[in-house]
């Protein structure tokens, strides 16, 4: 008996180790990550570098015969981010894989200061390369000319679409006409704007019974909505 108990727990030992689950390589996750990350920027504009983190050693993961990678709620195409891998069948798990990706690109920089209200100009900035590291960053002069700015800004600011606004092309207590369209009918309107608009924002406008209509400006001054 002496004998025979050292020898059943090796065999024990020798099942179990047998029978344990493959764990999941995690140079096959991290290449999961990186195929996924080039897929979904390679229409990005400028250059793009990607850099997959490493992953935990201790991790221990059951094998899967199918990765499949994702972008995390929250988580940008630049910068510093995450790239999620799960496995569904016959496991079911995920990790997030740390990853930077750097977009360099040519962006609008501010070459003076600029006031409040301003209407950005050629004069008003140029093309300099550098890192696309938020999202809204203007990369070409058709995307900020004729536009105003918010807030004023100073020189060597990149320029972003949440600075600028279309100018106003309806102004409060200007007599504008407004067309309202439906299925077979159209019909036009005078009335005075209640607040100033851009083209595609919301005017307000007070027709010569009282009644308070709300549609969209178009850019030649008019407004219009459907019904």
């Amino acid at each position: 008996m002496k004998h025979t108990l050292p020898l059943l727990m090796l065999l024990f030992l020798w099942n179990g180790a047998a029978i344990a689950a493959p764990r999941q390589d995690p140079a096959a996750i991290r290449a999961v990550a990186d195929a996924y990350a080039r897929e979904q920027t390679r229409t990005l504009p400028g250059t793009v570098h990607i850099e997959i983190g490493n992953i935990d050693p201790r991790l221990a993961l059951d094998a899967c015969p199918s990765l499949r990678a994702y972008l995390p709620a929250g988580a940008k195409l630049f910068g510093h981010t995450s790239i999620g891998v799960r496995c569904e069948v016959p496991h079911r798990w995920s990790i997030l894989v740390p990853a930077t990706i750097r977009v360099t690109v040519e962006r609008l920089v501010s070459n003076r200061p600029l006031a409040q209200g301003s209407l950005i100009s050629e004069a008003d900035f140029t093309l300099q390369r550098g890192e696309m590291d938020r999202s809204g960053i203007l990369l070409s002069p058709e995307q900020a000319l004729g536009k105003k700015l918010k807030y004023a800004i100073g020189a060597g600011q990149v320029l972003r679409a949440d600075m600028l606004r279309e100018p106003n092309v309806i102004r409060q207590g200007q007599t504008v006409t407004l067309a309202v369209q439906g299925g077979g009918f159209h019909i036009s309107r005078q009335g005075y704007a209640l607040n100033d608009a851009g083209a595609g924002s919301t005017v307000r406008i007070r027709l010569a019974s009282g009644q308070v209509m709300t549609a969209r400006a178009t850019a030649d001054g008019a407004a219009e909505m459907a019904r």
